[in-house]
């Protein structure tokens, strides 16, 4: 599989199609394979590439704190734009990944020709401030993720739904342990403690795309602050979806991206 050597660190992506740029990037616990459901659909017409951020996937694993900031993982993004040649692209994140992706877009607006936000914040998430993100945490630190892994379903209001569904539960397990424990420690501090950025979001002027399950309650808000502070951005709500609409209504997602992304291109000076 592909990687690339970015600020030090050995990156893993995934890339398929030809033509326009397309850059996803996941969120927290997450990595490449959280497109997997929309990268068939836009590699028909774009070039999709989908990183691993440091300490996911099947990246690089280090144990500096350093590395997991919002502000590093931004860097590592646009050093792996110039060194795939992703000139003018598309940036897709989510979640984590999208607070990522507004400080790419804040920092190189030249380098985008649209910014896409997927069910993420402009402002430190309430969710991670609780008592029990912070158990959790100390339970990566003390026992690792497989600990944790279980002690958040154990806590998640949807469980016995999610237990219905082995499958799903199975490639969400993998992915999730897939993670390093530096990184769940690291970036989750890194986003409970990071400046909030809404008044900056009001400089930027390229098409936006702001995306959210509609049952995605902690984003909803923050959702739509984003839209009321970017000039001319694009709000849908997806229906009965909650975090990640690119896996739970990927078919609905697929063609909100689609369309948004085909109206930029339309209008993009050739």
């Amino acid at each position: 599989m592909p990687t690339v050597t970015v600020n030090g660190l050995e990156l893993h992506y995934r890339e398929a199609g030809s033509g326009t740029p397309v850059l996803l990037v996941h969120g927290f616990t997450g990595n490449s394979r959280n497109w997997a459901l929309c990268v068939p659909v836009l590699r028909q017409r774009y070039r999709v590439v989908s990183p691993d951020l440091p300490g996911h996937g099947l990246s690089a694993r280090p144990d500096d704190p350093a590395v997991y900031t919002l502000e590093a993982m931004a860097a590592d993004v646009a050093a792996l734009m110039d060194t795939l040649g992703l000139e003018r692209c598309h940036l897709v994140g989510h979640s984590m990944g999208g607070m990522v992706a507004q400080l790419v877009a804040l920092a190189h607006p030249g380098r985008l020709r649209s910014l896409v936000l997927v069910d993420t914040s402009a402002e430190p998430p309430e969710g991670l401030r609780t008592r029990e993100r912070a158990r959790l945490v100390e339970l990566a630190r003390e026992q690792g993720m497989e600990a944790v892994w279980e002690a958040q379903l154990a806590m998640n209001p949807q469980a016995d739904q999610l237990r219905a569904q082995p499958e799903f539960l199975q490639t969400w397990r993998e992915q999730f342990l897939m993670t390093s424990r530096e990184a769940y420690i690291y970036c989750a501090q890194a986003m409970a403690q990071r400046r909030p950025l809404l008044d900056d979001l009001e400089r930027l002027s390229l098409p936006t795309l702001i995306v959210c399950g509609e049952n995605d309650g902690p984003f909803v808000g923050p959702s739509q602050r984003m839209h009321q502070r970017i000039r001319g951005s694009q709000l849908v709500f997806i229906p009965r979806c909650g975090h990640t609409p690119q896996v739970e209504r990927p078919e609905e997602f697929n063609r909100v991206l689609l369309d948004f992304l085909q109206r930029v291109d339309g209008a993009a000076p050739k």
